[in-house]
């Protein structure tokens, strides 16, 4: 969804990309005309206090942290939460977006429904946003463009597998959930997101998907994204069941940057942005 007005006379050539959820944010700032990531930063909420309004938590971040009180000539915001699915361009209708999502979850009458254009793959995300967020953020950063992290994932994994008619998994793992894609010659087979409390459940949620998909733990291929490692319990116990696994390949996307190899991945969306 675009609200972006840009005078070209007083281009910056700089960008700021924020990432928000009900748990925290991230931003990166990029400098457009060397197209690279020059700062990053991560905060997480405190949310042991249930009275505390996500507007505060908000503010108090933007006090801290002057990256956020500068001029850009663009401003991305990112919208991560489970709120989401993706719909085929020729099975779409605009008038009806909430009942695209209705099936996997639960919406209310009162809810502001938007949708992403994926345009290169015939295809849209329809969405949730935090309206009460984005408030806040056209009171405090002015106009900016925003997206779901999704539709960023998507769309980057669509892109890589470009020529690769074997069907790939990519499971991005986060603190309480999981995204599950699997993809085959930039066709988007199956995405779904799951939430988890044990090793077991994220083990249980990618043989089902596997199973679902005909595809065989000893032979398919599983990428992994996000905040797992290889010291992670989640990864001992697919590791234990699923032959050929390994990491997402970011070695392109480390060279805009100078983070490491486990930033890049748990920043993958921020940092495609």
């Amino acid at each position: 969804m675009s609200l972006q007005n840009l005078n070209i006379t007083s281009k910056k050539y700089k960008k700021l990309s924020i990432q928000v959820s009900l748990t925290g944010l991230s931003f990166c700032c990029f400098d457009t005309l060397n197209n690279i990531i020059t700062t990053m930063k991560e905060v997480e909420f405190d949310t042991s206090n249930k009275t505390v309004k996500i507007e505060d938590l908000l503010t108090d971040v933007f006090k801290n942290n002057a990256e956020l009180k500068q001029s850009y000539d663009e401003i991305m915001v990112i919208h991560t939460n489970n709120l989401s699915t993706f719909v085929p361009t020729a099975l779409f209708d605009e008038d009806y977006l909430g009942s695209y999502l209705q099936y996997d979850t639960k919406v209310f009458e009162t809810d502001f429904f938007t949708y992403d254009q994926i345009s290169n793959y015939h295809m849209n995300s329809v969405y949730i946003p935090y309206i009460n967020i984005n408030n806040f953020l056209i009171d405090n950063v002015g106009s900016f463009d925003y997206k779901h992290a999704n539709s960023i994932l998507v769309e980057k994994i669509l892109d890589a597998s470009r020529n690769n008619d074997e069907k790939k998994m990519v499971v991005n793992f986060n603190p309480g959930h999981f995204e599950i894609i699997v993809v085959q010659n930039q066709k988007l087979l199956l995405f779904n997101s799951f939430e988890y409390n044990t090793p077991e459940d994220f083990l249980y949620y990618i043989l089902f998907t596997a199973e679902q998909l005909s595809l065989n733990p000893e032979t398919f291929q599983l990428e992994l994204l996000g905040t797992i490692s290889e010291n992670d319990p989640f990864y001992a116990i697919a590791y234990k069941y699923i032959r050929k696994i390994s990491f997402l390949d970011v070695t392109s996307l480390q060279e805009k940057n100078n983070f490491s190899t486990a930033q890049n991945q748990k920043h993958y969306i921020l940092f495609q942005s």
